[in-house]
């Protein structure tokens, strides 16, 4: 998924979410209704989020300098932290006091009508910019649940869109169901119960962002598919006698950091490893085009073992020093 595919899944959630949340305030504050202010916030909250991905994505664009010499492109994963604090500082906050206020100062909805039609329509906005964000999504994730492509996926600005939308459509359903039966049962509680139940769908939405977007901002490596596609180029290298390690690093969506160490056959001489290193260099770029910065270290096997037992480092599943002969 390119920068632009990601832009028009952000711009139209922002879209759809700036035209549900001044219908909704209107319905709120018409009617009375506990569930749809919460739904109000919630809309506010998801249209603030939006512009501050897309500020996160112009400023993650920015070229590297001195004092950030591998560039600017894991600023987006800093703003997307904080789209998780929002939700649940603001959204899911909100909406539990909201409703924990309305269970205990119970008010009867009037105009009732008004917020079906504006739920309405807020579920064929919301329901819009769901299918967007979730068809650019489907495109990435290929044979892998939903859960699970969250979990791999480095890119914020889709999974952070796809996850408030689910969030929304779940909070709509929730509202449409207190505001009927609060009115049918002649029970307004259920308004407020309603609030809380959004509420606590918010939470866990940001708490699920907060965790995928903790992980990138500590330094996530390339999936183990990329990993393997570097070291089948490593190892079809008739001048490498053995790779020692592989190490990948995402500075953002679309920006690896490769950095490996491997061991050249004895007798080559310095003009020919030179050689080698930028033919490596090329092809991996080729094959995985996302690796924009490639670091290769010549280091006997030997060598690197002892650097990494000093170091007190965890080596690779089935890693270790070249046996005795």
């Amino acid at each position: 998924m390119g920068t632009h595919d990601n832009k028009k899944v952000v711009y139209a959630a922002l879209a759809g979410n700036s035209a549900i949340a001044l219908t909704k305030i209107a319905a709120a504050i018409f009617t009375g209704s506990s569930a749809m202010f919460s739904e109000a916030i919630h809309s506010i909250v998801d249209t603030g989020n939006q512009a501050l991905l897309l500020y996160g994505m112009y400023r993650a664009r920015r070229p590297a300098d001195d004092r950030h010499p591998f560039g600017y492109a894991r600023e987006i994963y800093f703003w997307a932290f904080v789209v998780a604090i929002l939700i649940f500082a603001v959204g899911a906050g909100v909406s539990i006091y909201e409703g924990v206020h309305k269970v205990q100062h119970p008010e009867p909805i009037t105009n009732v009508v008004v917020n079906y039609v504006v739920l309405g329509f807020a579920m064929c906005f919301e329901g819009a910019a769901w299918w967007v964000a979730f068809r650019e999504f489907d495109s990435f994730r290929g044979k892998r649940s939903l859960i699970v492509a969250v979990r791999d996926s480095k890119d914020p600005s889709i999974f952070t869109v796809l996850l408030e939308d689910t969030a929304a459509m779940l909070g709509l359903g929730i509202a449409f169901v207190g505001i009927y039966f609060g009115q049918a049962l002649e029970i307004p509680e259920l308004d407020g119960i309603a609030s809380i139940a959004i509420g606590c769908i918010l939470a866990g939405a940001a708490m699920v962002l907060a965790r995928e977007t903790k992980g990138l901002l500590i330094g996530e490596g390339a999936d183990p598919e990329i990993v393997e596609e570097i070291r089948r180029v490593l190892g079809a290298q008739s001048a490498i006698e053995r790779v020692n390690e592989i190490l990948s690093m995402h500075q953002g969506p679309d920006d690896i950091l490769v950095n490996v160490s491997v061991e050249f056959r004895d007798g080559l001489e310095v003009g020919e490893i030179e050689r080698h290193t930028a033919a490596i260099e090329r092809e991996i770029k080729a094959r995985i085009p996302r690796a924009r910065r490639i670091f290769i270290e010549a280091q006997s096997a030997a060598d690197h073992y002892r650097d990494r037992a000093v170091h007190g480092d965890h080596e690779e599943p089935g890693s270790g020093p070249p046996k005795a002969k």
